[in-house]
């Protein structure tokens, strides 16, 4: 194997790694950083192994994970009987959060849930269980991506065997 080949196949393993670091850090994209690694693995092996196929695949579970992130605390939200404008406040806080690391991640949904709420009804029990339910939303998500990012890589090793 020629060194450029060893060298980005090396790059490709270390997007993999950080990208399944990304699904429980905050500031990393995690699935489409696992994407990445894989199409630079499969166009450093002439698509050898990785083809067209599974990379469609890998990309369409690369984007099912991006959505899960907007979804998820709306849903939860929702579930717990929220206005639209805790769902939207909701959507917009895990947004916002993204850029304020971990704890904005954390309590991003939580607040924007509370505060849309409260902008429709001033019922701080109901702002309170909107926000419960951000939270709760965020935690199904989490292990969704998680579940995805494992799927993302057992694909990848079944690929490679």
């Amino acid at each position: 194997m020629e060194p450029v080949t060893i060298g980005l196949l090396i790059v490709a393993g270390v997007l993999i790694v950080v990208g399944a670091l990304g699904l429980v850090l905050p500031a990393l994209p995690g699935a489409p950083l696992i994407f990445l690694g894989a199409l630079l693995a499969a166009w450093a092996e002439d698509f050898a192994y990785i083809g067209f196929g599974t990379l469609t695949a890998l990309g369409v579970l690369s984007a099912l994970a991006i959505a899960v992130d907007f979804v998820a605390s709306a849903f939860g939200v929702k579930r717990f009987g929220a206005s639209p404008r805790a769902i939207a406040g909701a959507t917009i806080g895990a947004v916002v959060g993204i850029f304020f690391g971990l704890v904005g991640i954390l309590i991003g949904p939580f607040v924007g849930a509370m505060l849309g709420e409260l902008s429709v009804r001033s019922d701080l029990a109901a702002a309170g269980r909107a926000g419960v339910g951000a939270a709760l939303g965020l935690a199904l998500g989490t292990a969704a991506k998680l579940a995805i990012a494992i799927t993302m890589i057992g694909l990848i090793l079944l690929m490679r065997l």
